[in-house]
């Protein structure tokens, strides 16, 4: 049985964008990730009568998985499922790269 090296295991140590795992635990008080910034403009663009629109990175800062809180008047009168189907729409290009999105939308309250 071969001895055990860092070299053999770094590529067991790689999260899916080969980057460190570590890198993704790595985020402790940092104000926004430039995943997250990405994101955010995006949906800002895609949804420009939105209130209220926060990421967050879930993965812990590797950009692997998202949550997503969006509150819009372009939701009126849709189904969640179809208020899914926007966001999803808006994020078609950078969800190749994810594992995982949370999507949480809502109408305003007037």
């Amino acid at each position: 049985m071969a001895a055990w090296s860092p070299a053999a295991a770094a590529p067991l140590l790689r999260g899916t964008r080969g980057l460190p795992l570590l890198h993704c635990a790595k985020r402790m008080f940092a104000s926004q990730t430039e995943g997250e910034l990405k994101v955010t403009q995006i949906l800002k663009e895609k949804f420009p009568r939105a209130t209220a629109i926060k990421v967050t990175d879930i993965s812990g800062g590797c950009g692997a998985m998202y949550e997503i809180h969006i509150e819009s008047e372009e939701f009126k009168e849709k189904r969640t499922v179809q208020q899914h189907q926007m966001v999803n729409q808006a994020l078609k290009e950078e969800i190749k790269g994810m594992h995982g999105l949370r999507i949480f939308t809502s109408v305003p309250k007037h």
